[in-house]
């Protein structure tokens, strides 16, 4: 399964059926692993205590009822028709759904978005422009900041959850597979060998994670297949051997009957029954990895039918005999002669399940991290072709351990599906709730329509909700509790992480101060690079400012680098750098933007260094090209601030492979291996986007002719020459990166929340957890750290 950089598909073409049936079949694998084992455990979460199966069977064809229903509804309906359609540039999840607010709307915290941002080529707005009746929500949103703070706590609460969630079905799923032991040996010995051999199964497939699942990977679609045939088969048999007239209880009819038997114990099993849809968030998590045709073909043509056949199989065996609610179980209903084979895929289809959602885990907190909503982790790339595939050590043992702590605490089927129901619940009113939003916002719906989709599918899901609420002590408090700790830490790191961009934003330093630093203050320039990293899009740093105080020297080339996550899934590499100049040319002073999305690789430092300066040399070629046809600083460019006063404009330097010799040569200087900005040959013509300070846009398009060389270039020749020379020669010297140590504390009189959050949580998440020189994989002996005390 190779997937090109997040996708398999090319949109800009119609699939062709042999593609589209390929990607379908690899979904199966990745996507509804855990879908397809809720089978396991869907009837012996719902009849554990609160109902009895009893002789007339309307317990058992209601709960069937229930099911089909609710599969037909939640899964099909609300994902695969509506929910799959809101993806972010074939992205979804909760945070697609959140970036396409924030590029819809000002809804988001975090205060670094740019002008430049929005002329990304995935931060395009698809749809016209909104109609009166959108835009009155949009400014409602817009206007309160309280809802901007809600929007964030709703989406981490989803995240939270899905973090929940890969911990339990873990849990509930490898459990429920290995309980079918219990047909083959006594009871006394089945209670002691099924939670060791559980354990047994998820150390070691949390042992595995380092090695991604792409060498396992093609095992995975097979295994899912031949389950849901499994299952598909089984169902058919006890229809026809048991009950054929089962298909009566489709009928809507028998959940009224079910409730009005049942009654209160009827509502609280409905925490049982909502099980059979753990895992439909898959569908539209992974969405980036298939295309939306594929996997709605995978589950209208396959999935669904096997499922629905399988618990009407189940329902049709139960009908006929009619054990204790302890015997109700998955694998009562399959004949002895193929016991062990079933068995053996339950658990193999049950790891496979449990690796969707271990995976999915690792991606939903790369993509937390990468908003600033999560604290610094290692992740490590499995895979060079299969982009996405991550995998995150610290969170890989914190699962593990708590996922055995909760087999072990638990170990029964019943609370570990009363603690996953809720958390797929929640997961799902948010992205209800989301979705709502984007009907609005994106789609430029009536706010009718939005409303008419939160109620319809709103009530449904607060139903089952409501009844996995009343389960609180037994087992539903487990998620609510993680949710709540994850929560706290999320929400007071990105806090913090905005209370120090605002620091930083008001105590940087002029231009004019960084200009005058020379000889005669003492200050000296040392060879080699200077990577100054910040936060700050505009502007001189303060620990920049700190670190020449402190050691009156910086280096030939300074280049001022902020690492910045923009809104959007991915950003093509011929637009993630933005790079212009800080102060005159002679100076040798730069500024690079390094923009990423939420799903996108971070280069590890080598590549950033070298990349980094070669697009300084497209960008001294370009600019010295634009000066010779004008200035490139006029007085109209010049922003109206005096913090970052004659800063130039910053211009996208893509990559163009040369197809002729490069318009500047030198002896023994830096080759890049590619250019932009109108450089790649004499006949090709590239746009150049250019940002100025005062938030104005303009696009250059430009090409040299072969007329090019003439007397009046030979000046510019010259001084382009000297700086790819000056550059040349800091590379060689070394490169020195610099970073700030901060420490951030309370300003005096501030709330007691705001100084336990800022004083012991942050600093001691930051303590703990991985600093920014790790995250940026900078080498110890090219780092230098600049410490500063933030008082926020």
């Amino acid at each position: 399964m190779d997937l090109d950089y997040g996708r398999c598909w090319d949109t800009s073409r119609k699939d062709s059926w042999k593609t589209l049936l390929l990607l379908a079949y690899q979904s199966l694998g990745v996507v509804y692993g855990d879908l397809s084992i809720s089978p396991l455990y869907v009837y012996k979460s719902t009849f554990a205590e609160d109902i009895e199966h009893s002789e007339t069977n309307e317990e058992i064809f209601g709960v069937l009822s229930f099911v089909f229903w609710t599969l037909t509804l939640v899964p099909l309906f609300k994902y695969v028709f509506v929910v799959l359609r809101a993806d972010d540039n074939g992205e979804g999840g909760t945070f697609a759904l959140y970036s396409l607010i924030c590029r819809h709307a000002k809804v988001s915290l975090l205060p670094n978005r740019q002008v430049s941002d929005e002329a990304l080529s995935t931060y395009k707005l698809e749809h016209p422009p909104e109609k009166k009746s959108s835009s009155k929500v949009k400014m409602y949103l817009e206007k309160h900041k309280f809802l901007h703070t809600a929007l964030l706590i709703l989406v981490l609460l989803g995240t939270c959850m899905v973090i929940g969630d890969g911990l339990l079905t873990p849990a509930i799923s490898v459990f429920s597979a290995v309980s079918g032991l219990e047909f083959s040996m006594s009871k006394e010995h089945h209670q002691y060998a099924v939670v060791p051999i559980t354990c047994f199964i998820i150390v070691c497939l949390f042992a595995l994670q380092h090695y991604g699942t792409h060498r396992v990977g093609f095992l995975f679609a097979p295994i899912v297949v031949i389950w849901l045939l499994c299952i598909s088969a089984l169902g058919l048999y006890n229809i026809i051997h048991w009950n054929p007239r089962v298909y009566q209880a489709l009928s809507p009819y028998y959940m009224f009957k079910f409730l009005k038997k049942t009654r209160k114990g009827g509502w609280m099993s409905l925490g049982g029954i909502l099980l059979c849809i753990t895992g439909s968030e898959a569908m539209f998590a992974d969405l980036g990895h298939f295309s939306y045709a594929a996997i709605q073909i995978a589950f209208t043509f396959l999935v669904y039918p096997a499922l629905i056949l399988a618990y009407m199989g189940q329902a049709a065996y139960l009908s006929q005999h009619h054990p204790t609610s302890y015997q109700i179980g998955f694998y009562i209903s399959v004949p002895d002669s193929v016991r062990w084979p079933v068995l053996i895929i339950a658990i193999l289809a049950s790891v496979v399940g449990s690796q969707a959602i271990i995976s999915g885990t690792f991606s939903i907190i790369n993509q937390s991290q990468s908003l600033s909503c999560f604290p610094r982790v290692k992740v490590i790339h499995t895979s060079d072709k299969i982009h996405g595939q991550i995998y995150i050590p610290e969170i890989n043992w914190l699962l593990m351990i708590f996922c055995l702590a909760v087999t072990i605490g638990f170990r029964d089927t019943k609370h570990l599906g009363n603690a996953s129901g809720l958390a797929v619940m929640t997961v799902m009113l948010v992205t209800t709730c989301l979705t709502s939003l984007v009907i609005i916002l994106c789609w430029h719906k009536p706010p009718i329509v939005a409303l008419c989709f939160l109620f319809f599918f709103g009530s449904i899901e607060l139903l089952y909700f409501s009844a996995s609420l009343t389960k609180f002590t037994e087992g539903a408090w487990l998620p609510i509790l993680l949710a709540l700790f994850l929560m706290t830490i999320m929400f007071v790191w990105h806090y913090a992480t905005i209370k120090k961009y605002e620091f930083d934003l008001h105590n940087k330093v002029s231009l004019e101060w960084l200009l005058a630093l020379g000889p005669s203050l003492g200050i000296a320039r040392v060879p080699g690079i200077g990577l100054v990293f910040t936060e700050l899009t505009s502007g001189i740093p303060a620990n920049f400012s700190r670190f020449v105080t402190n050691l009156p020297a910086f280096h030939r080339i300074l280049v001022f680098v902020c690492v910045k996550s923009v809104p959007v899934p991915y950003i093509p590499q011929e637009e993630r750098y933005l790079v212009g100049r800080v102060g005159p040319a002679a100076h040798r002073s730069y500024r690079c933007i390094v923009r990423y999305g939420y799903r996108d690789v971070h280069q590890d430092i080598n590549s950033f260094e070298s990349e980094l300066v070669d697009k300084l040399a497209d960008f001294i070629r370009y600019d010295w090209y634009r000066t010779s046809r004008r200035n490139s600083c006029t007085d109209d460019d010049a922003p109206r601030s005096n913090a970052s006063s004659n800063e130039c404009r910053l211009a996208v330097i893509g990559t163009i492979a040369f197809s002729g010799a490069p318009a500047f040569e030198l002896e023994d200087s830096v080759q890049p291996a590619s250019v932009s900005g109108g450089f790649p040959s004499m006949e090709s013509v590239t746009d150049v986007i250019e940002m100025e300070a005062v938030r104005l846009e303009k696009r250059v398009r430009f090409a040299i002719d072969d007329e090019s060389e003439t007397d009046s270039q030979n000046e510019v020749d010259l001084q382009v020459r000297e700086e790819l020379r000056d550059l040349l020669a800091a590379r060689e010297a070394g490169t020195a990166f610099i970073l700030g140590h901060s420490h951030v504390c309370a300003k005096q009189g501030s709330s007691f929340l705001k100084r336990l959050a800022l004083n012991f949580g942050f600093n001691f998440l930051g303590r703990n957890c991985r600093g920014p020189d790790v995250a940026l994989k900078v080498p110890p002996g090219s780092l230098l750290e600049v410490g500063m005390v933030y008082v926020v």
